[in-house]
């Protein structure tokens, strides 16, 4: 059998075991690494457009795409998620929605801008308070 077909039937047989009661859940693998700039790069976005759109700190964003730090093994999750689907990742976190390159982003909507306040303007003179 092709290594495939066992992993396929290895994670049946534990899905089978949740089901009935014998497992309490499943072990999330989360990669040990994660390609952050080509994630990015795919996306077509800028480090400080990446980190706006998903919620990371530019300054993470930047450490990470230089090597000088690791994601968290929740950020990797995330990450994963990001490089999979990206649409889904970012219908999920904004609202109202616009296209942007072939993926749904955030607009947002204008500010109203208060309105001037206006002030009466001084009142002509009438002919009868002009004669006087």
């Amino acid at each position: 059998m092709t290594t495939m077909f066992k992993d396929l039937m290895n994670g049946l047989d534990e899905v089978d075991a949740f089901l009935a009661g014998q497992t309490v859940g499943y072990k999330v693998s989360v990669p040990t690494e994660v390609d952050v700039k080509s994630i990015r790069k795919r996306l077509n976005m800028t480090q400080a457009r990446f980190s706006d759109a998903f919620g990371f700190s530019l300054d993470a964003v930047k450490h990470w795409e230089g090597g000088r730090r690791t994601p968290e093994a929740s950020a990797r999750a995330f990450l994963t998620v990001i490089a999979k689907n990206p649409a889904a990742v970012m219908n999920a976190l904004h609202a109202p929605m616009a296209k942007h390159k072939g993926l749904r982003t955030s607009v947002r909507k204008p500010t109203a801008r208060p309105r001037a306040k206006t002030y009466p303007t001084s009142k002509t003179k009438t002919s009868a308070t002009a004669d006087r």
